[in-house]
């Protein structure tokens, strides 16, 4: 499933921050059936994702495919790249002249290019899930089936305090892609997670424990493929998920969202708390009746959304009919 990577010019665009951009790149894959032919799901990508979400090297392949859960013979899958993301040669420089609302919005503008005017679902995973809360919010009857996955509808205190630990790694080491991604993998994984796979086990030929190695491997391919504007970006994006901020509270915003809100958590997540989204549920489903909640269970922490597909693709299966 091979899928051309195409653009949108955003014409004329006016940041929440006031920032004017003459032009914004949005480039996107879809896959699955022609656009207006079948329900248009759209994904949202990850902090290093992209939308390169199915196919041979599609990051989501386990989930989106002709035999899988969401089913590439009965819907068409969109998938926007993050203006800045690195996938094309659009950047930004000025990162923190964007919020995840900016995001949000920019995507409903190339929903409305393609001519998609109802989503039969959205979901992403981490930011991509913050992405479709704020979606959800600016635009409360465009989604069907809203599913935000390992995420919240805000950023915490703790998410806050991690990303400008994040920043300031990459402002200021001297080999920052490589430098923050080590910090970010203690973030995604858990103690448990790296008992599981090593267990103080030593890599005798490096003379270092095995899960220093590891970590140094996931730095060094991150550095190889991902560029350091990339990462301030999406760094960024994800401490201003907020749909509340200047709207009312939590329960006033998301109440007025007419789909159903299916709320993913993981067990053991570090980075998006499971309390936090158990909180959210229990405000939300007393006013609101199509909420649901729903937890994976594993000893990963965060990354649980890109290795726990079994349980994933249980949970999606009550909406993916």
């Amino acid at each position: 499933m091979k899928n051309k990577v195409k653009e949108i010019n955003i014409i004329d665009y006016q940041t929440e921050n006031g920032t004017h951009y003459h032009t914004i790149s949005l480039s996107y894959q879809v896959f699955g059936q022609p656009l207006g032919d079948a329900p248009v799901v759209l994904v949202a990508h990850a902090l290093t994702g992209n939308s390169s979400v199915a196919g041979e090297t599609g990051w989501w392949k386990e989930l989106i495919a002709d035999d899988k859960v969401i089913n590439t013979t009965k819907y068409s899958v969109v998938a926007f790249n993050v203006p800045g993301n690195g996938y094309n040669e659009f950047n930004i420089t000025e990162y923190k002249d964007f919020l995840a609302r900016d995001i949000a919005r920019i995507f409903y503008l190339g929903l409305r290019n393609l001519g998609v005017k109802k989503l039969f679902a959205a979901l992403g995973g981490s930011i991509g899930g913050g992405i479709v809360w704020e979606l959800a919010a600016a635009y409360p009857k465009l989604i069907e089936n809203i599913i935000p996955i390992a995420t919240d509808w805000k950023a915490t205190d703790w998410l806050i305090a991690n990303i400008l630990v994040q920043d300031a790694i990459l402002n200021n080491s001297s080999n920052p892609v490589h430098d923050a991604r080590l910090h970010a993998m203690n973030m995604y994984r858990t103690p448990q997670s790296y008992k599981s796979k090593f267990n103080r086990s030593i890599n005798e030929e490096k003379g270092m424990f095995n899960v220093e190695t590891w970590l140094l491997h996931h730095g060094e391919k991150l550095k190889a493929r991902f560029q350091l504007a990339a990462y301030k970006m999406m760094n960024n994006l994800l401490s201003t998920v907020d749909i509340t901020r200047g709207r009312g509270s939590f329960v006033e915003v998301a109440s007025k969202i007419e789909g159903s809100i299916y709320i993913i958590t993981i067990d053991t997540d570090l980075f998006f708390s499971p309390a936090e989204n158990r909180q959210s549920h229990m405000e939300l489903s007393q006013v609101k009746d199509n909420v649901y909640y729903e937890e994976i269970e594993s000893i990963h922490g965060h990354d649980a959304f890109l290795i726990e597909y079994q349980q994933l693709s249980i949970i999606l299966k009550k909406v993916f009919k």
